[in-house]
């Protein structure tokens, strides 16, 4: 290996990420290439879980007694559980072990399922739910597990495909929950992720070696209350506000209090000297910039899942409406997911050849050029497929790209922390989506075949302010750090290597982590 060639001398960076330290040396993998598949597969089991409950949520009332309200928080409570524990579990991978946190989250997952498939209570439900949504931590842990143990040469494809399981998760759920909700009874949704998130514990277990790349310091506990409180109360603001009225005493009481605690938050955090969150790190404009991009992309991929399938729903009395069923609508979504698994590795060639952030621009303009597709073409049932395929296209290399930048800005023993924030971020974009588009739908109105329906050009809106969003996204990115050759990801085995005051370090304790394993 190459010696570490000193820089001239210690920059604010540096001071700022501690490098690595390696970890005590592990077996590899007896079978190194089924770890990326068995990682792609935990994140698309994850991400299903996501979406499976939505065909359900308006026949909870009458399955379960629960009230509309309640049955909301089927949806809401893995939100706040998701965007909570991916950020801190991530840090925990860093510092105790990846696939050791990755194991922990499965096994959760699954006691979630079967939470959710032994009973019809809606308290047990949301738990279950609850602890469904802690898992998507897996993603983001997979990432940074692909980024320590896989050739450099096959990282970049690796990584797309582990972050587009996101997106293709998703489409998948949806017309899956709605077959199964037609032909079997409801709970056997939760009986097969519970046996899947099994199946995915158990092939970790056999295929996916441990990290020996750690990150020093003690556990940031207070860091980790800080931005819990935080979160859960703009989340939870953003996505009940529609119900408890944007200017309630409520609404307003939990923006405002996630506000000043966010505040206290960030300044202790720059005065720990190991944070949950490096603010540091995250300030820097190639971190911001790109997960200001990953919250705007979020919200312009999530407002395409939430309106197609209602749409097509929507009563031929509307004028607009195809009367379609549950799971036809789901289906619609379907071909978005198989062209975002198609379109992983061309996304991995594209950051290869001209870097992360031309890819990330391309997305976000094949995202926009998607919904002005849809914007003019939402009588026809092919011609709305074809724009909800257009989107996730888009989707899926804007789900590629975002990793890869965030990881050629951080160092080595931050990946899964920085990868668990930007994925964070999605979903915050993603609770912002939802909001609008509620408002919207259910604002702009009229009387149709007797009952009160979204007019037409509510959805149009929605595709305005989604195309507008992903036009925004594109504004982020063209500001980013433009792409240069020294800063593509090196990922791996070989050595990781960063700009630092002109000169090239080459991280030692890495390099010597991975000799010793």
């Amino acid at each position: 290996m190459p010696p570490a060639i000193p820089a001239p001398g210690p920059t604010p960076e540096d001071h700022a990420s501690p490098s690595p330290s390696p970890a005590p040396a592990t077996p590899r993998s007896r079978h190194p290439g089924l770890v990326m598949p068995v990682l792609a597969f935990c994140g698309m089991v994850v991400a299903v879980m996501q979406t499976l409950v939505v065909p359900l949520l308006p026949h909870v009332p009458d399955l379960t007694g629960a009230s509309p309200g309640a049955a909301g928080w089927l949806v809401t409570i893995t939100l706040l559980t998701g965007a909570v524990f991916t950020p801190v579990l991530g840090r925990v991978g860093d510092m105790y072990g990846k696939r050791r946190v990755l194991l922990a989250s499965l096994g959760v997952l699954s006691a979630g399922s079967v939470l959710c498939a032994v009973s019809s209570d809606i308290g047990v439900l949301i738990t279950g739910r609850a602890l469904q949504g802690a898992a998507l931590a897996v993603i983001p842990l997979g990432i940074s597990i692909i980024r320590d143990e896989l050739p450099a040469e096959r990282v970049l494809s690796a990584i797309a495909l582990m972050s587009s399981t996101l997106g293709i998760g998703a489409a998948i759920g949806l017309p899956v929950a709605a077959v199964v909700m037609e032909n079997f009874d409801w709970h056997a949704m939760f009986w097969a992720s519970a046996a899947l998130g099994l199946l995915d514990l158990l092939l970790v277990v056999w295929i996916v070696p441990e990290s020996p790349v750690r990150s020093p310091g003690r556990f940031d506990l207070p860091g980790t209350l800080g931005l819990t409180a935080t979160l859960v109360g703009l989340l939870l603001a953003i996505t009940r506000g529609s119900d408890w009225g944007w200017t309630s005493p409520r609404t307003i009481g939990l923006l405002g209090a996630s506000v000043v605690v966010g505040l206290i938050w960030g300044w202790f955090e720059l005065r720990t000297a190991s944070p949950m969150v490096d603010l540091r790190v995250s300030a820097r404009p190639a971190v911001l910039l790109t997960n200001v991009a990953a919250l705007l992309i979020g919200f312009a991929f999530y407002a395409n899942s939430l309106v197609t399938g209602q749409m097509v729903q929507e009563p031929t009395s509307t004028g607009y409406g195809l009367g379609a069923s549950i799971v036809v609508s789901g289906l619609c979504l379907l071909p978005g997911g198989l062209a975002m698994v198609a379109l992983s590795p061309v996304s991995a060639r594209i950051s290869a050849a001209y870097g992360p952030r031309t890819a990330l621009a391309l997305a976000a303009v094949v995202m926009a050029v998607g919904y002005a597709v849809r914007f003019f073409t939402s009588h026809s049932l092919w011609l709305i497929v074809a724009g909800a395929t257009v989107v996730a296209s888009g989707t899926a290399i804007a789900y590629s790209a975002l990793p890869a930048l965030v990881m050629r800005a951080v160092p080595v023993g931050e990946t899964a922390a920085a990868n668990g924030l930007n994925t964070l971020m999605r979903s915050v974009g993603q609770a912002c989506c939802s909001a609008v588009v509620a408002a919207v739908l259910a604002h702009v109105t009229f009387v149709a075949g007797g009952r009160t329906a979204p007019t037409l050009h509510a959805y149009l809106l929605v595709f305005l302010i989604a195309g507008g969003t992903a036009l925004a996204a594109l504004v982020a990115t063209l500001f980013l750090p433009s792409d240069r050759p020294s800063e593509r990801i090196r990922g791996g085995r070989g050595p990781l290597r960063r700009r630092t005051g002109g000169t090239v370090t080459v991280s030692a304790s890495v390099t010597a982590a991975r000799e010793s394993a």
